[in-house]
C-alpha cells in the first residue's frame, strides 16, 4: 500500500509541478490534474497486453515534461522566459561555462552530473509510477472505476463553479497547457531562421562608401562601453534608485565641471538577465538578435556594424576589451576589431570578483595604458565590457586611487572584505543591495577614466546591455536599459538634439525607448554627411 501512494505523490507532483519559480509553493499541489484523470481512465481501458507498455510510455512523457518545467523554472529565474526547446540547448553550455568560471573544473563537474543524474532519476520514477499505478487500478478495478468517476465529476464541479486556490484554478490543466504553448513555440522558432534570414538582407549601410560613413566624428576617439546588467531598475526601483540617481547626479555634475555635456535614453533589450552577447551583437548590427541562431547566423555573414563601420573607413583603429572573455573569440573579426584584449590579456594579477575576472577600474586602466594613453597615436574606436556588475555581484570591487592600482594585486584585500555569494545570496534584499552597489561601483569607474583621462576629442557612449535576473527586478517585464553619450565637443552632441534624449546622465521616465537594433542606424545617420 506504501509503495502506491508514493506512486500517486510522485504522478501528482510531476503533473502538478508550475513551470516557474514564482509559482512554486503548497498551494500548487492542492489541485486535481485534468491529466493525471485522464491517465486512470486510459489506463483502466488500455488491452492488457499493452497495458504495462503503454504505462511505461505515459509515465516517460510525464517526466519528460516534468523535465521541461525544471528548465523552465531555471530560465525563468534568470531570463523571466521559458526554455525554447528548439533554440536554447546551446545555452545549457554557457550555463556550464559560467559553473566553471565560478566553482572551477571540480564543481562544472558536479553539477553537470547532478544534473543528469537528476533527469535519469525523474524519468524512472514517473515510468516507474505509471506502471504502478496501472497494477493498482486493475486489481481494483470496480473500486477504481468509482474513483476515477468521482474525480472526474469533482472536476468538472470545479470549472463550472470556477474554484480557484492561490496557485490557480482547482480544476488545473497545466500540462496540456503547456504542450499547446510548447507546440506553437516550436513552429515558431523552426520558422525563425528563415525570417531572421529576410530581415538580415535588408542593410541601409551595406553599400555606402567609407567616406561617407561617420563623417560627424571624424578626428574623434569613440569608446562604446557595455556596463553588464545596468537596467532600468537601478535608476527607478524605490530601493535601488536613490542611491544610483545621487551617483548620476554627482557623476553629471563632475564631468560637467570638466566641460562634458551628456543625453540619455532609453534602448529596448532583447534579453534580460542574461545573454549579454545578444544584447551587443544586436547594438551594434541593427538586427533584433534574441537567440544563438540568430547570433551564429548574423557572425557568420558580411552585415555592417557599428564597429565594423568605423574600421571600414581606415580613419580609425579599432580594439575590443572584454575581460569576460577567456577562450578563443573569432567573433571579434567580424565585429571590425583590429586587436582585442581579452581577460587574458589586461596584464592583471589581483583576484577574481566572482564571475567577473578584472574589475572595471583596472580594466579602464589597462585600456588607457595599452592604448588610450599612447602618445602620436591616431583617432580610436574601442568597444569596451564592464563586467563587475555581472551576475552574481559577491564580492564587489571598491574604487582604488588610480595610481595604486598597479598589476591589480591591491585588490586581495578588498575580495577578501567583500561579502561571499552564500552570505549576499540569503535573501532577495541583500541581492538587490550587492547588485546596487556593483552598479555604483561601475558607474563611478566608468565616470573616473573620463574625467582623468578624456578630452576635447573624447566621445562616449555607455549603456546597459539588460535587465538584472527577476530577483533583483521584483520581476519586471520591462527590458529597458539606460544609454548614454557623453562628449566635450558641443557639435557631436547638435548632432542628437532630435533624439528628444534628456540632458544629463539620467534618462526621463518618459524619454524615448527604441528598440536597440534601431540604434546602429539611427547613429551612423546622425554622424554620416549632413543635408
Amino acid at each position: 500500500m506504501g509503495s502506491a501512494v508514493l506512486a500517486v505523490a510522485v504522478l501528482l507532483a510531476a503533473l502538478l509541478l508550475p513551470d516557474q519559480p514564482d509559482r512554486l509553493g503548497p498551494a500548487a499541489f492542492v489541485r486535481l490534474p485534468a491529466e493525471g484523470i485522464l491517465l486512470a481512465a486510459v489506463l483502466l481501458v488500455v488491452p492488457p497486453r499493452a497495458r504495462r507498455a503503454g504505462a511505461a510510455a505515459i509515465g516517460v512523457v510525464i517526466g519528460l515534461v516534468t523535465l521541461v518545467k525544471c528548465l523552465d523554472i531555471g530560465f525563468y529565474s534568470v531570463l523571466y522566459r521559458p526554455f525554447d526547446l528548439v533554440l536554447d540547448w546551446g545555452l545549457l553550455g554557457n550555463a556550464a561555462d559560467y559553473v566553471r568560471d565560478t566553482s572551477g573544473r571540480a564543481g562544472e563537474l558536479t553539477a553537470v552530473a547532478g544534473a543528469v543524474c537528476l533527469a535519469v532519476a525523474v524519468l524512472v520514477l514517473t515510468a516507474g509510477a505509471a506502471l504502478r499505478l496501472s497494477t493498482l487500478l486493475v486489481r481494483h478495478r470496480a473500486r477504481s472505476v468509482r474513483v476515477v468517476l468521482l474525480l472526474g465529476t469533482a472536476w468538472i464541479t470545479c470549472v463550472v463553479f470556477g474554484l480557484r486556490t492561490g496557485a490557480g484554478p482547482v480544476a488545473s490543466t497545466l500540462d496540456a497547457g503547456l504542450f499547446g504553448q510548447r507546440a506553437t513555440q516550436v513552429r515558431v522558432s523552426l520558422a525563425d531562421a528563415r525570417l531572421f534570414r529576410r530581415q538580415a538582407d535588408h542593410d541601409a549601410f551595406a553599400h555606402t562608401p567609407p567616406g561617407r560613413l561617420l563623417t560627424g566624428l571624424r578626428g574623434k576617439d569613440v569608446l562604446f562601453t557595455f556596463v553588464e546588467s545596468y537596467g532600468r531598475s537601478a535608476i527607478e526601483d524605490p530601493e535601488m534608485g536613490p542611491r544610483i540617481q545621487k551617483v548620476l547626479e554627482a557623476s553629471g555634475d563632475t564631468l560637467k565641471a570638466a566641460g562634458f555635456r551628456a543625453r540619455s535614453g532609453w534602448l529596448r533589450s532583447p534579453v534580460t538577465g542574461g545573454g549579454s552577447w545578444l544584447a551587443h551583437s544586436t547594438f551594434l548590427s541593427g538586427l533584433w538578435i534574441s537567440n544563438q541562431q540568430r547570433f551564429r547566423t548574423l557572425t557568420s555573414s558580411d552585415r555592417t556594424t557599428l564597429t565594423g563601420a568605423f574600421r571600414s573607413t581606415g580613419a580609425w583603429r579599432t580594439a575590443g576589451v572584454v575581460p569576460g572573455v577567456l577562450v578563443a573569440w573569432p567573433e571579434g573579426r567580424f565585429f571590425g576589431l583590429d586587436h582585442v584584449y581579452d581577460g587574458h590579456h589586461l596584464d592583471y594579477r589581483g583576484p577574481d570578483f566572482g564571475w567577473s575576472q578584472v574589475p572595471d577600474q583596472f580594466t579602464l586602466q589597462t585600456f588607457q595604458r595599452r592604448e588610450f594613453g599612447k602618445p602620436g597615436r591616431g583617432p580610436l574606436m574601442a568597444e569596451i565590457i564592464l563586467t563587475s556588475s555581472h551576475y552574481p555581484w559577491a564580492p564587489v570591487p571598491r574604487m582604488v586611487d588610480w595610481g595604486k592600482l598597479g598589476d591589480g594585486s591591491v585588490f586581495q584585500q578588498i575580495r577578501s572584505e567583500g561579502k561571499t555569494q552564500d552570505e549576499v545570496w540569503r535573501n532577495p534584499e541583500s541581492v538587490r543591495g550587492a547588485y546596487r552597489d556593483s552598479i555604483e561601483y561601475s558607474l563611478n569607474s566608468l565616470v573616473g577614466f573620463l574625467r582623468r583621462y578624456g578630452n576635447r576629442n573624447t566621445v562616449l557612449v555607455f549603456l546597459g546591455d539588460h535587465q538584472p535576473v527577476p530577483t533583483v527586478t521584483g520581476n519586471s517585464p520591462r527590458k529597458d536599459v539606460p544609454v548614454t553619450l557623453v562628449a566635450r565637443d558641443p557639435k557631436v552632441l547638435d548632432r542628437i538634439s532630435g533624439w528628444g534624449w534628456t540632458e544629463g546622465l539620467k534618462p526621463a521616465p518618459n524619454a524615448p525607448i527604441w528598440a536597440m537594433d534601431r540604434f546602429r542606424d539611427r547613429f551612423l545617420k546622425a554622424f554620416g554627411p549632413q543635408p
